[in-house]
């Protein structure tokens, strides 16, 4: 067979296999016409014309995400009265808030309740009568959750400023805040050459729907916020230089930054400026903001979450055996700042730092005794016991 002859046949089977995938194209786009459509997005200009510095916003979900992110009316404050006694004073096992006058102790635990176990009540984390014991897993997890909030408040203003955040900021009427995380260990797949994916390849709904890696969170929110930076300085970086790093480096980067921006509900330009996106210099403040976020929540997970560990039973534990984590979403919830930032310390004071005589240091877990399940039990009341509404019919038996 002549060259011409396989050329004129190897034409046709070009042009023959193109029409049949514009054939199923358009019947792929006649399908779907009637079932989506993209949404008016409402944008705004952030900065000077010409270089993409837009905020882009989707009024379909605006009205949703302003009703989820309402801020609960706060419970009546108790008018302070000198020399009255402190819940430290009154209760037993007192670790956190025993500087609070016993109304005010009250209070706060009535709004945790609200805020975090609504439908079981106290006995969510008390068992029984006798509120001092430590019998729940779910009340040691909960007083080092108080610490974390105080700590959050008191050593990270440079993220959360005056705003600050409370129990509700994550929790909003869960048990479990609904944005947690735990280690991967990557997808299930065939033998062979394609035996480990290395978590890449695969759509990630927490990375922004990407297939790039699924967790950057434990590379990155636990062990090494400075690897994050992996944009060269100059166009052929030479070996040896600052960030001379491999393509899988930017590609892990990338995955954090899209599990960024879906986690504030916002694009790249609310952080970098798109005629340089590694320029500290040209960047917006929120840029700042961010980094310091990148600071605060390995320290988090590092030093409240995971030891944590040896205490909560395995239902609650990763597919690895490890404890939950926190991340970007854990308390924005798709927006750059949660509950619109509006701040509820000034009407629940207690939680920005700690009091007088507190600590936020934390306990050995790794030799606690087995605790018990709040979920395997059924709960004897929602209501709050006599000795945590009145003192005086109670000789010391709370724990916060």
């Amino acid at each position: 067979m002549k060259m011409s002859d396989l050329h004129r046949r190897a034409a046709r089977c070009m042009v023959s296999s193109r029409a049949i995938k514009l054939g199923v194209i358009a019947v792929m786009a006649a399908s779907v016409q009637g079932c989506f459509e993209a949404p008016p997005m409402d944008t705004e200009q952030v900065g000077f014309r010409g270089v993409g510095m837009w905020s882009t916003t989707n009024p379909d979900i605006t009205e949703q995400l302003v009703a989820l992110n309402q801020v609960p009316a706060a419970l009546p404050a108790t008018p302070a009265v000198e020399g009255a006694p402190k819940a430290g004073d009154i209760y037993q096992n007192v670790q956190v808030l025993g500087d609070l006058s016993v109304a005010e102790f009250a209070r706060t635990m009535a709004t945790i309740t609200q805020w975090v176990s609504p439908e079981q009540g106290c006995a969510y984390c008390h068992e029984g009568a006798n509120f001092a014991e430590d019998n729940l897993y779910t009340k040691v997890v909960s007083r080092r959750m108080m610490q974390m909030t105080q700590n959050i408040n008191s050593e990270w203003s440079d993220h959360v400023g005056a705003t600050g955040v409370t129990c509700y900021t994550c929790h909003r009427g869960n048990n479990v805040p609904e944005y947690i995380w735990f280690e991967q260990d990557g997808p299930v797949t065939a033998g062979g050459m394609s035996g480990n994916s290395y978590q890449q390849n695969h759509v990630g709904t927490e990375v922004g729907y990407t297939s790039m890696l699924s967790d950057p969170f434990s590379k990155y929110l636990m062990g090494e916020p400075d690897k994050i930076r992996v944009a060269a300085q100059n166009a052929l970086p030479m070996r040896g230089e600052t960030n001379n790093q491999p393509t899988q480096a930017l590609e892990n980067t990338w995955s954090l930054m899209m599990h960024m921006s879906d986690s504030l509900g916002v694009n790249c330009t609310h952080c970098h400026n798109s005629r340089n996106f590694s320029s500290w210099e040209q960047s917006p403040p929120a840029r700042i903001t961010a980094w310091h976020a990148l600071q605060m929540v390995p320290e988090i997970n590092n030093d409240y979450m995971t030891p944590l560990q040896p205490i909560y039973p395995d239902h609650r534990l990763g597919s690895l055996d490890d404890a939950p984590k926190t991340n970007c979403a854990t308390c924005h919830q798709g927006i750059n700042k949660p509950l619109y930032g509006v701040s509820m310390l000034e009407d629940y004071p207690e939680w920005k730092g700690p009091l007088e005589g507190g600590t936020l240091d934390a306990p050995d877990y790794t030799a606690a005794p087995a605790y018990g399940d709040p979920n395997a039990v059924e709960p004897e009341s929602t209501e709050p016991s006599a000795s945590l509404v009145n003192p005086e019919t109670s000789s010391k038996s709370v724990i916060q």
